[in-house]
Order: structure tokens, then sequence, then C-alpha cells
């Protein structure tokens, strides 16, 4: 089959990513036409649907998970307005635990208590693998097994990062309020 009008192409990739409640990767984007499109391509006719929507109240942004329109941030309070929920708030030890996962990763639940001196919790690990951010990745080689746990993509989505190298530099790894990481 013959390559359409990226004209049309655009149009249809506007379409689905505003159907979709996740992010798409560029492997389903194409999965939308029934010919060979080159990642190349596909790339080339999402940076132009971006700057199509260019100040505008949505934006088309690439994270971990693939591509999505979102709300731009200086237009949330706004929308916050309809929905007053106010979002979970975490305690300090837990944003203390996903900051040390985050930048030490693969990490032992012994590793964080040995960074954050003190016990953690298994209700904060829990409370980390059920909003998604964490997950189990293996096993440490050593007597007991520990379990190894990482960050996962829905956390780079949630924060709007496409990789982690996007997190900001810490000076001193060790300094546990460095390690706190922004309210989601």
């Amino acid at each position: 089959m013959q390559m359409p009008d990226p004209g049309e192409i655009k149009l249809v990739l506007e379409a689905a990513l505003l159907a979709s409640d996740e992010p798409l990767p560029l492997l389903e984007l194409k999965r939308l036409f029934e010919f060979d499109l080159s990642s190349e391509i596909l790339r080339k006719l999402l940076d132009e649907l971006r700057q199509d929507w260019a100040g505008r109240g949505v934006e088309l942004t690439s994270v971990a998970s693939g591509w999505r329109f979102q709300v731009r941030a200086e237009y949330q309070k706004y929308l916050d307005r309809l929905n007053p929920e106010k979002p979970p708030r975490y305690s300090r030890a837990v944003m203390e635990t996903l900051s040390i996962i985050a930048y030490k990763q693969p990490v032992t639940r012994g590793d964080i208590e040995n960074i954050r001196g003190v016990a953690v919790g298994s209700q904060i690990l829990k409370s980390l693998e059920g909003r998604g951010w964490i997950d189990v990745v293996g096993h440490r080689d050593v007597p007991g097994r520990p379990e190894l746990f990482a960050t996962t993509k829905k956390l780079l989505d949630d924060l709007g990062l496409l990789s982690l190298e996007e997190l900001p530099p810490i000076e001193q790894q060790s300094d546990v309020d460095l390690l706190v990481a922004p309210s989601v």
C-alpha cells in the first residue's frame, strides 16, 4: 500500500494520541498504518505535530513509555478546580525511599536502610509498588537472596521524564535531604 499524505498520517497520529489514556510507544503508533512507516519518518511527523500544537493548552510530549498529549503545566491549576481532590501526600520516609531507589537502583531493602540509617517499613515499599513507581527486578545473589528494587517507566511518565538521566543531579548522594524527589 502506498504511503498517504503526511498530513493525513499526522491526523491519524493526533486522533490516536488524543484518544489514548496511556502514552503510546513508536511500535504501537506504527501499527496504526497498513504500510511500513520508518521510525525516522514517524519521529519527524511527531515533532511536526508537536510544533502544530505549540502555544495551545495541551502539548505533545515524549515520556519513557512513549508519546502522549498532556495539559501544559501552567494550565493545570485551572483543571484542578474541576477536580478539587488533593493528590495523595507521601511521607518524608516514602519520598526518601523512592529517591534512594531512583538514584541508586537496583537496591535491596538493606541498602535503603543503610543509606537512610533507619528501618524501612514494609508499608513504605508496598505503597510505592501500589502506585506502580517501583518493582522487584531480581534478587541479589547473597544468602537470603534479598529482593532488588528499581523504578518503573510509570514513575518516569508521572514525572514527565524520558529517562533517569533527566533526574536533577545531586551533590552528595548520601545526603538524604538532596534525595527527596519532587511531589507528584
